[in-house]
């Protein structure tokens, strides 16, 4: 009669139904001596009713348990190890620049307080863990959707993870999560290892806020001032000296930092200390932080393929700066200079597929009506004292040196009519800042960047790329092997080591992107 009674009573606890008449979220399911415990889709929608925030994540859930029709988190003794694994990493979600709050952090701390957790499955527990899975994956590794995205003027392709397929990968190897760099792009683990020396510098008390005297223009080498003192507590702090002085004379050691600091922003340093370093060395340590983790979002959503690419040309531009890279490493690097304001550049990527020597500029329409027009009104010899002539209903401006796009262009067609080229402006490469295109980026190293593709294509001298420079006619040259081109936007770089270079956000674009990322709770 006893062994009757508890078999009533395991019966009556695994089979409770709720005042519907379906099986209760929160049903137990004991004795499944570590074989796979059948799930009931019957449980779902009081779930989701119970913790209606996670509803949007119904769609992998019911596509995970018709993958898996059974339970997945939970083994003869507990938890499985990814369970744990998964839970700590959710504690954890600082760490990856993210503000989030966790929905149900109380439930979920309740499974997995006390030693013998995860060993009396229920539905609710079951499912409360599928949905913490897909909560984590879609802010850690996928970041804000595409609509979100767009509206920080993003629009280099984003490839979307099949999140339950990847569960299975995660499962065979748990320590995965930790660090997947198949899953994520590379910068975004350099840029966490910075993110946490930012916060030390935090937690430190950060650097105090730097004043030049009244009347002081600037402070060169030999001079004393207060301001050096926090200057060189800056530096320090940072690790662009090895230790900080504390001496307010500015001497050869601080001068050596200013240089370390420059150099590390893609900047030659002057010599002096003006009011332009102290704006920029006046922002404080927690902007500082908010910028990495707008940079660590970007990072999501660029695809890791990216790290295995053996070649490809990549401009960041608030850095004004272009890579190309070759065999998996940095061949040519070239200073850029990027549409103003007015005209921005847009982020996205393309196939270079051709290059056009000597070319011609057709004159885009907007600049015909602003200022080519113009122009002719006051001056009837506009055309020809620039070199340009009637092409039909518009204007085209005709191979030379005086070319607004130089000697060459590269082009990768797209929807945007952006490409880059050369340019005859040399001086303004020597500016730090160098927003003032009509939004296509101009080359410093044009010549170079040219010689090195044709050689690879073509086997092309450097004799004959002159030649076709400086030709009074359009050559076209047709890459046998297109070249994969993003146009990226990152407000903050890292190296290895996690020190990371700031860049000013010259579309304004950090703003919008920190609001989105901390009301996304």
């Amino acid at each position: 009669m006893i062994a009757l009674f508890l078999g009533l009573t395991l019966t009556t606890v695994s089979c409770k139904k709720n005042k519907d008449g379906e099986a209760s979220s929160s049903t137990e399911v004991h004795e499944h001596d570590g074989k796979d415990i059948p799930i009931d889709p019957a449980g779902f929608d009081p779930f989701f009713a119970k913790f209606p925030e996670y509803k949007e994540y119904e769609k992998e859930i019911r596509e995970l348990y018709q993958k898996h029709d059974h339970y997945i988190w939970h083994e003869k003794n507990g938890f499985i190890e990814f369970a744990e694994v998964l839970y700590n990493r959710v504690n954890q979600l600082n760490a990856e620049g993210l503000p989030s709050k966790v929905p149900y952090k109380k439930n979920l701390d309740e499974l997995f307080v006390d030693e013998g957790r995860g060993d009396k499955p229920t539905m609710e527990s079951e499912l409360l863990i599928s949905s913490m899975y897909f909560y984590y994956a879609k802010k850690v590794l996928s970041g804000l959707d595409t609509s979100k995205s767009r509206e920080t003027g993003w629009y280099l392709p984003r490839e979307k993870t099949d999140f339950v397929a990847y569960l299975d990968t995660l499962m065979k190897d748990p320590q995965k999560i930790k660090g997947d760099n198949s899953e994520m792009f590379s910068q975004y683990f350099l840029l966490k290892k910075g993110l946490n020396k930012y916060r030390d510098i935090e937690k430190k008390g950060g650097w105090g806020a730097i004043e030049l005297d009244k009347g002081v223009k600037s402070l060169k080498e030999g001079d004393s001032a207060a301001a050096i003192v926090q200057i060189r507590k800056r530096l320090a702090l940072e690790g662009y000296l090895k230790s900080d002085s504390k001496k307010a004379v500015f001497d050869s050691d601080l001068m050596g930092g200013l240089k370390a600091y420059e150099e590390k922003h893609n900047r030659e340093f002057d010599g002096k200390i003006g009011p332009a370093l102290v704006k920029e060395m006046n922002v404080p340590v927690s902007e500082l932080i908010k910028r990495i983790t707008v940079n660590m979002e970007r990072c999501r959503w660029i695809t890791p393929e990216i790290d295995r690419q053996k070649e490809y040309i990549v401009v960041n531009i608030p850095s004004y700066r272009l890579r190309y890279v070759k065999e998996g490493k940095p061949f040519l690097i070239s200073k850029v200079v990027v549409g103003k304001e007015l005209n921005k550049t847009v982020v996205f990527s393309g196939e270079m597929s051709y290059l056009v020597f000597s070319p011609y500029w057709n004159v885009p329409k907007s600049i015909l009506e602003k200022e080519i027009k113009p122009g002719i009104a006051k001056n009837p010899n506009y055309l020809a004292n620039h070199n340009m002539e009637w092409n039909g209903n518009s204007v085209r401006q005709k191979p030379g040196g005086q070319n607004s796009l130089g000697k060459v262009k590269f082009m990768f067609p797209n929807s945007n009519n952006i490409y880059l080229h050369d340019t005859p402006a040399k001086s303004l490469f020597n500016a730090d800042d160098r927003a003032f295109s009509h939004g296509c980026v101009r080359v410093e190293k044009a010549r170079d960047l040219a010689i090195a593709i044709t050689k690879d294509q073509a086997n092309w001298s450097e004799k004959q790329v002159d030649a076709a420079l400086n030709a009074s006619k359009e050559k076209y040259f047709t890459l046998k092997k297109k070249i994969p081109v993003y146009i990226a936007y990152f407000t903050a770089l890292a190296d290895e080591d996690g020190n990371v270079a700031f860049y000013d956000d010259i579309y304004n674009r950090d703003g919008k992107l920190a609001n989105l990322l901390y009301a996304a709770k």
